[in-house]
């Protein structure tokens, strides 16, 4: 079986010259993710030195937050909690996670 690639040209990707190619372009991709990589951990280890929080924003203030832990601490149900703030179960879960791991 033979395959062409046509956005190539129409080369051959099982003789020589086509597998040749296909390693040259793959080691061009791996070479630019890299590159991509190199520029992007500075900046990202900059903005948190700067004290820059990363990733989506908490679906509950602080306050909020010690407020679940006081429901849980009385009894209260994850769903429960969860219908009160208007968020998810899970939500609630992680507060209670977290305060498991301090």
């Amino acid at each position: 079986m033979r395959v062409h690639c046509l956005a190539l040209g129409g080369v051959d990707l099982t003789s020589a010259a086509g597998r040749m190619t296909m390693q040259v372009l793959g080691a061009v991709a791996e070479f630019k993710r890299d590159l991509l990589i190199e520029r992007t951990n500075p900046g990202i280890a900059r903005a948190k030195a700067e004290g820059k929080v990363m990733g989506r924003p908490s679906a509950l203030s602080s306050k909020q937050q010690d407020e679940v832990l006081l429901l849980l601490a009385k009894g209260a149900s994850v769903a429960a909690i969860a219908r009160k703030y208007g968020t998810s179960r899970q939500t609630i879960m992680r507060v209670r996670a977290a305060l498991a791991a301090a």
